[in-house]
């Protein structure tokens, strides 16, 4: 975990919903990119963590929100920061190819929230805070880059009383 000096990280879960198995011929480019991309992560300004196996380089064998979804659980300084990767890297070529490799999401596929700087996020709070998203919208304790504005992010206070707390002005 990279040392930061915020009080509060941004945590992102993304979940695909596969339309092979990642052992299809027809996976390999996108399991071919997995390496290179998640070293890029690895490197990339305001990077934290991410989930991984263990004893493995990836999340790809965990399937906590079903056998045929894999997840994308990563913890960064800041919104920016992720969006950076996101939008802005070599991470942009996988996501211009995703339909290739996974189905269309009809209910949201990604969230973020915002975690006391040092929590590392487990699955199932992740995917509740999926959950609260898609059953209730934005909010402070779930939101999308779309209902977010890095303005807000900057305006994140210093501290986090628990994980279930989010900065005052998101919503």
């Amino acid at each position: 975990m990279t040392a930061s000096a915020h009080a509060v990280h941004l945590a992102q879960l993304n979940v695909a919903t596969l339309r092979f198995p990642l052992d299809d011929p027809r996976m390999a480019p996108f399991v071919d990119m997995l390496d290179t991309v998640n070293a890029a992560a690895d490197d990339a300004p305001g990077f934290v963590w991410r989930l991984v196996e263990d004893g493995a380089a990836d999340a790809t064998a965990l399937r906590p929100a079903g056998e045929d979804v894999i997840v994308n659980l990563t913890v960064w300084e800041t919104q920016d920061a992720l969006w950076g990767f996101t939008y802005r890297s070599g991470h942009l070529d996988v996501m211009r190819r995703r339909r290739e490799w996974f189905e269309r999401h009809v209910e949201a596929h990604l969230v973020l929230w915002w975690v006391p700087a040092g929590h590392l996020p487990t699955t199932g709070e992740a995917l509740e805070r999926l959950a609260d998203l898609r059953a209730h919208g934005p909010s402070a304790r779930a939101f999308t880059f779309a209902s977010s504005s890095a303005d807000e992010a900057a305006r994140a206070p210093r501290h986090v009383a628990d994980v279930g707390t989010a900065p005052a002005g998101r919503g």
